[in-house]
């Protein structure tokens, strides 16, 4: 499964602003994060030297602004995904009721107006998690790695070494997750597909089924499919909660490495404490973006198995007679 999607996109292009300001915010979050994590070092290390908290004054201000700038900076951001899982939410529907509409003259399509009728109700709400958690941390885990990797650079060469070693691990586990993931949500799908078509034939047909009393029978059939789409749900979040464990104890691992590098030269009196605390302020902030990518990562598969359903219905030849 693609991380980004261009059907989304091509479908409401008003989204495509959007997505650009998610972007730009990405970057200024960035240097907000490499900003905070000097002044953090140059006023521990400052109260630590002289013994006081004299002259923190103007270093407690600029925190105070930088946190602020942060906050600002993910509400805008969040702001915008909502906005853009709004769009596309709406074209999306849209082009579904009107294909619909178009097909509902055609009786071959019969079959498909509990898929149509899954998907333009609650089946398109999946993309929030999308556009809202997934997309930002995926531009936010393009972004600020780099340019903490290029501070770090800057000040310590072993710490960077050791980041840049290990945050490719990530990524590799993402990946051996996501296709387990990637499944589950194609059978979670699939089982809610088969319990819109089998709700749908009951209702339609309950008049046939109470004269010759079967009422009872497809109930049970349909408590079946209702539990069996539980059993997959069940199973998928298990896998998004799994793929957090393992993410979070790589990532913590990480970082335990450059603490440890980082405190024994400091011992050995190889790096001053400055410089030790900014690389051990900014390491974990390396890592954070990713493991929100694996984190959210369920949801965003969720959303776009629901798209890929709702393209493959609008890309079905419409009927040639008219409605």
């Amino acid at each position: 499964m693609k991380p980004v999607d261009p059907r989304l996109f091509h479908a409401a292009r008003s989204s495509v602003r959007h997505l650009a300001f998610t972007v730009l915010l990405g970057s200024a979050t960035a240097v907000l994060v490499v900003v905070q994590a000097g002044i953090l070092a140059t006023g521990i290390a400052r109260v630590i030297d002289r013994r006081g908290t004299d002259g923190l004054g103007p270093l407690l201000v600029a925190l105070a602004l930088v946190v602020a700038g942060r906050a600002v900076v993910s509400w805008a951001q969040e702001t915008t995904a909502q906005r853009a899982s709004a769009v596309v939410k709406s074209e999306l529907r849209r082009q579904l009721v009107r294909r619909a509409v178009q097909s509902a003259a055609d009786p071959t399509q019969g079959p498909r107006r509990a898929e149509f009728a899954a998907l333009a109700g609650g089946g398109l709400d999946a993309l929030d998690g999308y556009f809202a958690k997934y997309l930002p941390q995926l531009v936010l885990a393009v972004v600020v790695p780099v340019v903490v990797l290029l501070q770090m650079f800057r000040t310590d060469l072993t710490a960077t070494l050791t980041v840049a070693l290990t945050l490719p691990l990530i990524p590799v586990f993402m990946v051996l997750v996501g296709k387990a993931t990637e499944a589950a949500n194609a059978r979670r799908w699939d089982a809610l597909a088969r319990l819109s078509h089998h709700f749908l034939d009951v209702v339609e047909g309950m008049p046939t089924l109470r004269a010759f009393g079967r009422g009872k029978a497809q109930a049970e059939l349909v408590r079946a499919s209702t539990d069996q789409y539980r059993t997959t749900t069940m199973a998928t979040l298990r896998i998004a909660f799994l793929s957090s464990l393992i993410l979070e104890t790589l990532a913590t691992l990480s970082v335990a490495l450059v603490a440890v590098g980082v405190g024994l030269r400091m011992v050995d009196g190889g790096l001053d404490l400055r410089t030790g605390l900014l690389v051990i302020l900014l390491a974990p902030e390396a890592y954070l973006p990713l493991r929100q990518v694996g984190a959210h990562y369920h949801a965003s598969a969720a959303g776009l198995a629901a798209a890929d359903a709702a393209f493959t219905l609008l890309e079905t030849p419409a009927p040639a007679h008219p409605g």
